[in-house]
């Protein structure tokens, strides 16, 4: 990756497009801050702050896992748009990171990515330009393709890789049959500029996982590639042990690609139930990295603290926060600048700061343009900054 643009997000200098800095920090650069060894106690509230422990737990614990299977890791990087986070997933072995669209490969691209996963299809002429002009420059582009219209428009431009796309009825995209997917295959190897380099799809929006992933398995093995070692790709981040199980022999003929992203981060709840190890499956435990910083605001009533956490600076899509260190106590209702926190609250004062747990890292990171990162004594050792 680019080093230059790496080291200058942490010469930045923090002002007010930072949330939660605390004074003492306005005007100053980033990297002479965190030499200063600020407290995550010192921050402003709300705030957002990644644990440093956990975050290499995570890093280590699923690539060992990968290495041990002969698993390729090309982690998604929707889940934190954080460079210097893919930069660290690349030192520990992923080969490449995956996007969702356009707008994320730029920044992808920005930072000197050279491996690229289009985990989509792409239909706007000026995608498909700076796909061919990434490709150009040598970066290796692979993007998705699940029908011969889709193809006609990658076809104007090139050279980059295509992957077939399966789906499934009811699923987002992907062709709906191994018929339709072998023309797509075919379309894509009468294109001049188009290679056909491999299959992938996307296991987690279909009821039968298992039988959706022999179905990618049958595809491959019908198909006839234009790459040495041909890529099948699966894996979000709640069934990569079943991909790992049915994929995973064919790692002799093809590039076995994962692309779980939330792993880094988990959480504390739509992941740490989904996440194979918490259905018990041979799979590595992760440890929620990412927390929030709440003070209380008001006490207007008994059983209710309103806190100054709100839409805009916690996810609330899967889950609504999980106040961490009161039992009893549970967040019961969010708006845009405010968190109703109700049951067991009557020891809280207003002022006083609530840790909250959060659910689905991928619209955690949105909300946030820097996190910091806090060691087990509570200091910030390191800070990250989001590209959304």
């Amino acid at each position: 990756m680019d080093e230059r643009r790496l080291r200058a997000l942490r010469e930045e200098t923090l002002d007010w497009r930072f949330k939660a800095i605390p004074p003492a920090a306005q005007g100053m650069r980033l990297d002479r801050w965190l030499e200063t060894e600020p407290l995550a106690a010192d921050l402003d509230t709300p705030a957002a702050v990644l644990s440093a422990a956990a975050l290499e737990h995570n890093l280590t614990a699923m690539a060992s896992w990968c290495a041990a299977r002969n698993l390729s890791l090309a982690p998604h990087g929707k889940a934190t748009m954080a460079p210097q986070l893919w930069r660290r997933q690349l030192d520990a072995g992923a080969v490449g990171i995956t996007v969702a669209n356009l707008p994320q490969a730029r920044v992808a691209r920005a930072f000197g990515v050279e491996r690229l996963i289009v985990a989509n299809e792409v239909a706007s002429p000026a995608g498909v330009e700076w796909l061919s002009s990434w490709a150009r420059s040598g970066a290796r582009i692979a993007v998705f393709a699940d029908s011969v219209e889709a193809v006609a428009v990658l076809a104007r431009g090139g050279p980059f890789e295509v992957l077939v796309e399966l789906g499934a009825d009811g699923g987002r995209a992907g062709a709906r049959s191994l018929e339709a997917a072998a023309e797509v295959a075919s379309a894509v190897r009468s294109a001049p500029t188009l290679r056909l380099a491999g299959v992938g799809g996307y296991e987690g929006a279909v009821g039968d996982v298992d039988g959706y992933l022999a179905d990618l398995a049958e595809l491959f093995a019908a198909l006839d590639f234009e790459a040495d070692r041909p890529v099948v790709t699966a894996g979000g981040s709640a069934h990569f042990d079943r991909v790992a199980a049915v994929l995973g022999p064919l790692a002799d003929r093809a590039e076995v690609v994962l692309r779980s992203g939330s792993y880094l981060v988990h959480d504390h709840g739509f992941y740490a139930r989904l996440t194979p190890a918490a259905r018990g499956a041979d799979a590595p435990r992760f440890r929620p990295a990412l927390t929030a910083r709440s003070r209380v605001l008001s006490r207007p009533e008994p059983g209710l603290a309103i806190l100054d956490a709100g839409r805009r600076d916690v996810p609330f899509d899967q889950d609504l926060p999980l106040p961490l260190d009161l039992d009893g106590a549970e967040c019961s209702q969010i708006s845009d600048q405010h968190l109703f926190l109700t049951g067991a609250v009557d020891g809280l004062g207003v002022g006083e700061v609530v840790r909250l747990g959060l659910s689905h890292p991928c619209t955690s990171f949105d909300k946030w343009t820097l996190i910091p990162v806090a060691d087990e004594e509570g200091r910030i050792v390191d800070a990250v900054r989001t590209c959304f």
